[in-house]
């Protein structure tokens, strides 16, 4: 059994943040730019994703998303490790077509 793939992970952040008024709209354009800046990349409008190899990093990007989350927004965080993302069902169009799930980046499998 390959135990790195349950040592190393993604954490997931799925969030509904409004989008009525124009500082609402500024305010979710901001946030989602601060999770690519940190990191993160979109794997759907409201939900990215960002590889960490340990628990410890995976609480210093959750403490900056509290820091840098709308006041009226909602956010989900979550992790899964690497075992579990490339189980995932990836699937895309009409008609489906199933994709593999994102791997690993490089740098990360190094560490």
């Amino acid at each position: 059994m390959d135990l790195e793939k349950f040592k190393m992970g993604w954490l997931v952040v799925a969030f509904d943040l409004p989008v009525v008024t124009k500082p609402q709209r500024k305010a979710a354009t901001a946030f989602r730019q601060f999770l690519l800046d940190d990191g993160f990349q979109m794997i759907q409008f409201s939900v990215y994703v960002r590889p960490c190899v340990s628990f410890a990093r995976q609480e210093t990007h959750l403490a900056r998303i509290k820091l840098g989350i709308p006041p009226e927004g909602k956010v989900r965080a979550f992790f899964v490790t690497r075992a579990q993302w490339e189980r995932a069902f990836v699937i895309y169009g009409s008609p489906a077509k199933e994709v593999p799930a994102e791997e690993m980046p490089e740098q990360i499998q190094l560490w």
